[in-house]
């Protein structure tokens, strides 16, 4: 087996958001070498077998692995998935609980076996949690990074261009905030090739009342909300989509793009806000976060970031993180 592979990407948790996103990762041959780690040892090898027999048919040879803590040494990115799944009537703060004692447990290990990655945290709830692991860690907090809501965004993306009948690469907009309940969409700068959403509708809006601002814009954002809800209610758990996303990101990071993605990302007086994670858009590359893009809200949308950022102050706070 070939030795010291890079870009060096390693994933902490074998459920089926790691494997998809495994998966995805040789399917679009990002990176050279991938490391996966579990408790689950069986389950762990058994995955990484059934990964590796398709390696004949992927774009670029990646050496996978079922390892341990010491084979993540030296990796450009740790990838945190591992985590308890929220119980029929489970608190967020109970979970949240839950979530940081194994992450009292895994954080060490990452920092002892590969301290100088960046860490890309999906652990839900996913902005308390990537709270958790910049505590615990000590690291820089351009080096924690959440997954955010960068497939809340591409929910809203896809909706938006299915309402335009446009191809959904050509809609910027954002879903903000936690990923969660609280998030909100930043209606005032959503763009649809170039034009602003609302100059775009009644420009281009043929059907009849189909641009209704407070109607049709509710049920989109409402339609977003409960993807995940619905998703788990038909098939028990959500896991392609968040698996792309992690591509998406992983990509920005490891080829060192400069992209711009809403994740999850440290406030540091972003309109009043500190001390929390919450999702902005961000410029990513690979030493984590270069900066975090100062949006221009109106005054709705800042009272919804304030709100977010409350709701996820006080699951930090129950859960004894801050």
């Amino acid at each position: 087996m070939l030795k010291d592979l890079h870009p060096k990407i390693s994933i902490i948790g074998c459920g089926n958001v790691g494997v998809r996103y495994a998966y995805g990762l040789l399917m679009k041959g990002i990176g050279r070498e991938i490391v996966i780690v579990d408790t689950d040892r069986k389950k762990l090898e058994g995955e990484v077998a059934d990964l590796s027999h398709g390696m004949p048919y992927t774009t670029n040879p990646i050496q996978i692995t079922a390892g341990d803590y010491s084979d993540i040494r030296n990796s450009e990115l740790v990838v945190i998935t591992a985590g308890k799944k929220q119980e029929k009537g489970q608190t967020r703060t109970e979970l949240a609980k839950n979530n940081v004692d194994l992450f009292k447990k895994i954080i060490p290990e990452v920092m002892l076996y590969s301290p100088n990655s960046v860490f890309l945290v999906v652990t839900n709830p996913l902005d308390a949690m990537t709270y958790a692991a910049y505590k615990i860690s000590g690291k820089p907090s351009s080096e924690v990074i959440g997954s955010g809501t960068v497939l809340d965004t591409a929910r809203f993306r896809y909706l938006l261009a299915s309402r335009c009948s446009v191809d959904a690469r050509n809609i910027h907009a954002y879903i903000l905030g936690e990923h969660g309940d609280t998030e909100f969409p930043v209606w005032s700068r959503a763009m649809v090739g170039g034009m602003f959403f609302n100059e775009y509708c009644k420009a281009f809006c043929t059907r009849g009342d189909s641009c209704n601002i407070t109607v049709k814009r509710s049920k989109i954002v409402e339609e977003v909300k409960n993807s995940a809800y619905n998703i788990i209610e038909n098939k028990g758990e959500t896991s392609y989509g968040i698996g792309l996303s992690l591509v998406r990101i992983t990509r920005a990071i490891i080829n060192n793009e400069n992209a711009i993605l809403p994740v999850s990302v440290h406030m540091e007086n972003f309109y009043g806000i500190s001390d929390c994670y919450l999702s902005l858009p961000s410029i990513i590359n690979r030493k984590g976060i270069r900066e975090v893009l100062m949006l221009q809200l109106d005054e709705k949308e800042k009272s919804c970031l304030e709100y977010s950022s409350a709701a996820i102050k006080r699951v930090i706070k129950k859960a004894k993180l801050a």
